[in-house]
């Protein structure tokens, strides 16, 4: 590799200046490094970088910050197939490759040699409809989250997979994770812990008003359709990685699947699922 971009998020301590850390030393080994402007913007068409001032050269887009810097990363890049490695510089990083500075240059040496393997992460489409027609369309790399606006508002919606009715919940709300995102607000609400390369979605419902409430693995290939019911006046919303969101209201309704875009990640040390795993809880 010989064209990187750094995207990294400004509010984390440090990170203007390991992004210029990174470009000289890339730069001194005959490499060439842009860094972005980290404006952070949000409610655009774009959150931390402009797809567009990324050069259709780019090799390798390098990302200073947390899993929340990588994710939007790979949503403000959607669809360029650029390879990403995370350097973390926020809490545990599920999704970096990268926790030490003193890492740093080890990692950059390998991208410059290419000793680096590739692992494509599945992301998700989500399209919410009204009676009217289309609401919102996005993806996500981790989850997107039916949630409520409202406070200590229970929720009802109903759930189909592949047109056949799975359940009708009474609950804070419902995830639908990628194996990618299975480490993170699913992990949270009690849901499994999925390979991160595997093709699989898994359900999960948030506080569910049932004792017989689980957590559901299904086909990377099923088609979810989530129905709204309740109350015509409450409001909540399908998330998308805790970013982007779309309004919902009773009678309306999301269905999502597999998207054909997926995430390209640069897997640089020879360490199982299992062994990251172990180390991020045990905050190594």
């Amino acid at each position: 590799m010989k064209e990187f971009f750094i995207i990294m998020n400004p509010e984390k301590q440090g990170a203007k200046e390991t992004a210029q850390v990174i470009r000289d030393y890339l730069t001194s080994h005959g490499a060439s490094c842009l860094i972005g402007k980290g404006d952070g913007r949000r409610g655009g068409d774009y959150h931390y970088t402009d797809a567009s001032m990324v050069p259709p050269e780019t090799e390798c887009i390098i990302t200073l910050g947390g899993d929340g810097t990588l994710i939007q990363a790979a949503r403000d890049l959607a669809g360029r197939n650029i390879p990403m490695l995370g350097i973390n510089r926020g809490t545990l990083g599920y999704l970096t490759q990268i926790s030490r500075t003193e890492e740093i240059d080890t990692a950059l040496d390998a991208l410059l040699a290419d000793q680096y393997q590739l692992e494509e992460r599945m992301m998700l489409n989500g399209r919410a409809y009204s009676s009217t027609g289309r609401l919102y369309e996005d993806i996500a790399l981790n989850e997107i989250v039916i949630t409520r606006n409202e406070r200590l508002k229970m929720l009802h919606f109903r759930v189909y997979v592949n047109q056949e009715f799975l359940n009708e919940y009474r609950a804070d709300g419902l995830i639908a994770a990628t194996p990618t995102g299975s480490t993170a607000y699913n992990l949270s609400a009690g849901g499994p812990i999925i390979v991160p390369d595997s093709t699989l979605m898994v359900l999960t419902p948030i506080c569910s008003h049932a004792l017989n409430a689980r957590s559901i693995v299904m086909s990377g290939d099923a088609r979810i359709r989530i129905e709204i019911l309740g109350d015509p006046g409450t409001s909540q919303a399908a998330v998308y990685d805790g970013d982007t969101a779309a309004e919902l209201h009773s009678g309306d309704y999301i269905e999502i699947h597999r998207s054909e875009t997926k995430t390209v990640l640069i897997k640089l040390k020879d360490v199982s699922f299992l062994d990251n795993l172990r180390n991020k809880m045990a905050g190594i």
